[in-house]
């Protein structure tokens, strides 16, 4: 839904950059998502007035525009051996360079968030009924490994653990808590609840 030219797209992603490169400059102990937007909009940077994303859509376009121009500047900065970028929406942090294997930060060869921000098709075919349907399917996945951990905690679990060795946990519990044994059948209900929905 974006029809700017691919050249375009570069050139405003490396204007934004430069913007950004300043901005952490400014900020050593690094800028949120939300921190970025605000100075940006400071700086007389209107696409990112949050007052003015009302809708998910909108939103998700300039977060796209952002993290791809962060991306594009973390490529560059690397490049010239100049800064480290370290990119997430709750802390974007401009270290010092270090290429010396296993010290400080190292970009990873494959990196799934770079591929997809750095693709602007993504920006260009995403509707905004695909966007919800991404949208519906995290909140959907988030719920479900909530869920997860909620009933491994009832079992006195947590990840990581396989199915097989929450099964022999399970009938362990089971059989300190049945009532034939002189457990608590409250007990025994939410243990068996747990197993019902880990599906172990």
């Amino acid at each position: 839904m974006d029809d700017v030219p691919a050249a375009t797209h570069e050139q405003l992603a490396r204007e934004l950059g430069e913007k950004i490169l300043t901005l952490l400059r400014d900020s050593p102990a690094g800028l949120s998502e939300y921190e970025l937007f605000a100075a940006l909009y400071e700086r007389g940077d209107e696409r990112f007035d949050i007052s003015t994303l009302r809708n998910t859509f909108s939103l998700f376009c300039v977060h796209f525009r952002l993290f791809n121009a962060l991306y594009c500047l973390r490529d560059k900065l690397w490049a010239a051996q100049s800064h480290l970028l370290e990119i997430s929406p709750l802390l974007v942090i401009l270290r010092e360079y270090d290429s010396r294997p296993g010290d400080g930060y190292q970009l990873r060869e494959t990196d799934a968030l770079r591929d997809y921000y750095l693709d602007s098709t993504h920006l260009e075919q995403t509707t905004a009924e695909e966007l919800e349907q991404m949208l519906d399917k995290f909140w959907l996945r988030l719920n479900g490994s909530e869920k997860r951990r909620q009933a491994l905690a009832v079992l006195g679990l947590t990840d990581p653990i396989d199915a097989m060795a929450i099964k022999q946990h399970y009938r362990r519990l089971a059989m300190e808590h049945h009532p034939d044994r002189g457990g608590d059948t409250a007990r025994l209900q939410m243990i068996n609840a747990a197993m019902a929905i880990l599906g172990a």
